[in-house]
């Protein structure tokens, strides 16, 4: 292992032994009990069982078979959750061939927040991430589960997921996916339509073609953002079936991955093979699904999520941890917005598993940790193929076979991750530089401020953005408005940087795991509405953006910025911010929530 992954685990490991140490206890101590069938009384196993079929009851209740748990994010709302409909049978229809009954525990809430995007639902996308946790905690809260099944796929749904299972880490689960949609649009194309709309250049009919040859059919949308990121990162954690991410959802290996699954869950449950996922997932697997980020240029989402991922396994890391494997961590990756391919085209040129296994072959991974597979992460090097209707898995060449798509580690796109922390006196905030022009590094502009998206939209509407600045947007954090992603900016910023104008924007919000070529210094920390610097900020002050050496400052004396006032949100935002679309139902998250840093997270 090269030795500054080392040195970084080790102060993960350090500075979480506490909080590692007590969730480790309570992992024992449920492991410890005795099976729900003895434990729990009579009406309580009457009630859970009630619905099942006479056999199952049978099996379940005198043969103590192993009952295994489904908790699903489908609806038909989600391209890539639709195809979930058949999946219980199908794992229904290989349990009972191992022997063993399952139940579909509960469903958890999914929003598409390519549906959402700049409306006030958007408002809702990321606290949905902890309801998806707590429902997670519901549907298994039954406690007559020996294993689980976790059905998911996007943006929050998948860290979601994850955070509840680890409130439930006695238990051993796999992840179930369903695969990309195949290729549309190119994404280049249609982000060249999107700008061309916003000019006024084309017309909406125009622009919705543009938008469902893209976003076309059943699966995945295609572009690296943060639905497929999640999905790189559960191959990297070892929690899905190898090889499973990326498999369209109507090839026919898509069935025998899912079937795997069931098998694998199964296997898990064995003495001999026990892998419960508070255990699965330590200290060194959550390094590695932070190196496998860094090294494909992921979704920026993910230094807000996985935090919150860490911290429910007892796990403490923060964006300096990011910042110092970033450094040393290669970028592999070339796949929309950081290049031009998509993630069928990465898939095709050796995809998840050829870059797990450069990383681990050239020391950034570490190999030797547990995996819901039954050979350890290398398992995960390696592409599944169906062989006379069943899976194997082979090796795969030993160079790329597409060299703008995929590298090895000895021939990177660059020698460092595509992520980078900035810190200055507007806080502390990361920006994603895998897909911004180089000479785009460095920003020095005056800043415009706005307190909402709408206001910096019709700004340029009205053609007052014709020119060097760095946009404010602020009031956007977790506190003020539940941190919406921003990426209806992104095409009228292109096309100002398109003009030849030095643009930027600093924001206490997110962009879309699909942001791109803007310079975008995002989550900025503290939060303007938790009094944070960024609230000081005044039209007309020069903000220095400085992703090279990972600074970002407003250029003010230090005596006037001492004294400058703090601005509030006015009521009026405030109020709208809080009603309408069942926005006032997430007043205690908005209340109560960790800074971005910290994950944004709301049950603590």
């Amino acid at each position: 292992m090269k030795q500054s992954h080392i040195e970084v685990t080790e102060r993960i490991i350090e500075k979480s032994r506490p909080t590692r140490t007590a969730y480790l206890q309570r992992v024992d101590a449920m492991i410890k009990r005795e099976k729900s069938t003895g434990r729990l009384g009579c009406a309580n196993l009457a009630h859970a069982y009630a619905a099942m079929p006479s056999n199952d009851k049978f099996k379940v209740v005198v043969e103590k078979a192993p009952n295994i748990g489904i908790v699903t994010a489908y609806n038909e709302m989600l391209s890539a959750h639709q195809p979930y409909v058949g999946y219980p049978d199908i794992i229904r229809d290989e349990a009972h061939k191992l022997g063993a009954t399952v139940q579909v525990a509960g469903g958890v809430p999914a929003m598409c927040d390519g549906i959402t995007q700049g409306e006030p639902g958007m408002e809702l996308s990321l606290f949905s991430r902890d309801t998806i946790a707590m429902s997670t905690a519901i549907a298994l809260s039954h406690d007559v589960f020996d294993a689980a099944l976790l059905l998911g796929i996007c943006d929050k749904i998948v860290p979601g997921l994850l955070i509840g299972a680890l409130h439930f880490g006695h238990l051993p689960c796999v992840f179930v996916p369903a695969g990309p949609m195949a290729t549309g649009i190119d994404n280049t194309t249609k982000s060249k339509v999107r700008e061309k709309y916003a000019q006024g250049l084309v017309g909406r009919d125009e622009l919705l073609a543009s938008e469902s040859a893209a976003y076309h059919s059943a699966g995945t949308c295609t572009f690296y953002g943060t639905a497929n990121s999640n999905q790189m990162l559960m191959e990297a954690m070892g929690l899905h079936v190898p090889g499973a991410a990326f498999v369209h959802p109507n090839d026919d290996l898509r069935e025998l991955l899912t079937r795997e699954a069931v098998k694998m869950v199964l296997n898990n449950t064995k003495q001999e093979q026990f892998t419960p996922i508070g255990k699965l997932v330590d200290e060194h697997v959550i390094v590695n699904a932070m190196v496998a980020l860094l090294a494909t240029g992921g979704s920026t989402n993910h230094l807000i999520h996985w935090v919150a991922v860490a911290r429910a396994a007892g796990i403490m890391i923060d964006w300096t941890d990011f910042y110092h494997l970033a450094k040393t961590t290669p970028l592999l990756a070339s796949v929309y917005p950081n290049g031009k391919a998509d993630v069928n085209e990465f898939q095709s040129a050796g995809g998840p598993a050829f870059v797990i296994r450069e990383l681990i072959d050239a020391g950034y991974m570490f190999p030797d940790v547990f995996t819901v597979a039954y050979g350890g992460l290398r398992d995960y090097g390696k592409l599944p193929v169906k062989e006379e209707n069943k899976l194997v898995w082979k090796d795969l060449p030993k160079e790329s076979l597409d060299e703008t798509i995929v590298r090895t580690a000895a021939f990177p796109f660059d020698e460092s991750g595509g992520l980078r922390l900035l810190k200055g006196n507007l806080g502390r905030s990361v920006i994603k530089i895998s897909a911004v022009p180089p000479d785009r590094h460095i920003i020095e502009a005056p800043a415009i401020v706005f307190d909402a998206q709408e206001e910096l939209l019709a700004a340029f509407d009205r053609g007052e953005l014709e020119k060097d600045f760095v946009a404010v947007v602020r009031f956007q954090g977790p506190k003020a408005n539940g941190m919406p992603e921003l990426h209806k900016l992104t095409p009228p910023m292109a096309v100002l940087q398109n003009k030849g104008f030095m643009v930027a924007i600093v924001t206490d919000g997110r962009m879309s795991g699909a942001s791109g070529k803007i310079p975008a210094a995002i989550h900025l920390t503290p939060e303007a509405s938790a009094g944070g610097p960024l609230a000081k900020v005044r039209t007309g002050d020069i903000i220095r953006l400085n992703a090279t050496v990972g600074m970002v400052n407003v250029l003010v004396d230090e005596d006037e910025w001492a004294e400058r006032e703090v601005e509030e949100l006015s009521d009026t935002k405030r109020h709208h911010n809080a009603h309408d679309l069942g926005r006032e139902l997430f007043g205690g998250m908005r209340k109560n929530v960790l800074s971005a840093e910290e994950g944004a997270i709301t049950w603590l």
